[in-house]
């Protein structure tokens, strides 16, 4: 007898058929309602911050505050160079809704001022990361290269300030006192400085009887933005006269500010005052976290 040939490949095919007809409707419902959160996760973007443009540098700041910032400006009799002075220079950008500044300089009888107001509009291209932790994580970013003095406790401060002395201090004996910031600002200063300074107080440029060194150090700011910082530097450079540079900077949503003020005397010797520079500057800081408010 002649038996029929085996075909093995439409074995195979019958096979996965029976397989496919008994198992398919209970892997299809396994598929389509897997993890049903897990899509909708997926879809859910991070918030974009409050701010989409940013405003024109040049015109953000007030005539009557580049007059107190920049007291040269007052003392142009050219009318038309005076305007120019008081429109600032706009500084070089690739994308006005990012970044944008405004930079002024002017000379007066006793000094030469400058002045930088810098935005910067913070935009996340993870879609995991909203534009505010973004502008958060650049803000620490620059104020941790500002290199801040840790913050002096309270305590410390009002030891100084009252005169009382350290247990060390106390330990070392009335022969060899630990000098405080406060007495070594004393001894820098001349011998008839003490004797004079109630005289002299109100026209000395230099005069800070208001407020003390630790008043006046870089720091935290309360109250501006979300979070501030300011940072002041006296720098000096070979024979010229020292030059005081006073920064503010703040972070307001995904919007970070930076004002730059800075202040070189027409004379060798004379240091700008570091707490009217710094009140005129935070002031200023005040004046553009409130108009970004609005």
């Amino acid at each position: 007898m002649q038996r029929k040939a085996y075909v093995p490949g439409v074995a195979a095919l019958l096979a996965a058929l029976l397989v496919g007809c008994t198992g398919g409707s209970g892997d299809d419902d396994t598929t389509d309602h897997a993890n049903p959160d897990d899509a909708g996760t997926a879809s859910v973007a991070a918030e974009p911050g409050r701010y989409r443009t940013l405003p024109e540098p040049c015109g953000a700041v007030g005539q009557d505050t580049l007059d107190s910032l920049l007291p040269g400006i007052r003392q142009i009799t050219d009318e038309a160079q005076r305007e120019k002075a008081y429109a600032g220079e706009a500084t070089p950008t690739f994308d006005t809704d990012r970044k944008v500044g405004c930079r002024w300089k002017v000379e007066s009888t006793n000094a030469t001022d400058h002045l930088l107001v810098d935005f910067e509009r913070v935009v996340s291209y993870d879609t995991s990361v909203s534009d505010d932790s973004q502008a958060q994580q650049l803000f620490a970013t620059t104020e941790e290269a500002a290199d801040l003095p840790e913050p002096v406790s309270p305590s410390a401060v009002s030891d100084v300030g009252s005169g009382e002395a350290s247990p060390d201090e106390s330990a070392a004996g009335s022969g060899s006192p630990t000098a405080s910031p406060t007495d070594a600002a004393s001894a820098s200063s001349s011998p008839s400085s003490s004797a004079a300074s109630s005289a002299s107080s109100s026209s000395s440029p230099t005069s800070s009887t208001s407020a003390t060194p630790a008043d006046l150090a870089p720091r935290l700011l309360d109250g501006l933005g979300d979070e501030a910082f300011l940072d002041d530097a006296l720098s000096s450079s070979g024979s010229t006269a020292q030059q005081r540079t006073v920064t503010v900077a703040f972070r307001t949503s995904n919007v970070i500010v930076t004002i730059e003020y800075a202040e070189q005397p027409a004379t060798l010797g004379v240091a700008p005052d570091s707490k009217e520079m710094q009140d005129k500057a935070r002031n200023l800081a005040a004046q553009l976290a409130e108009s970004l408010a609005g």
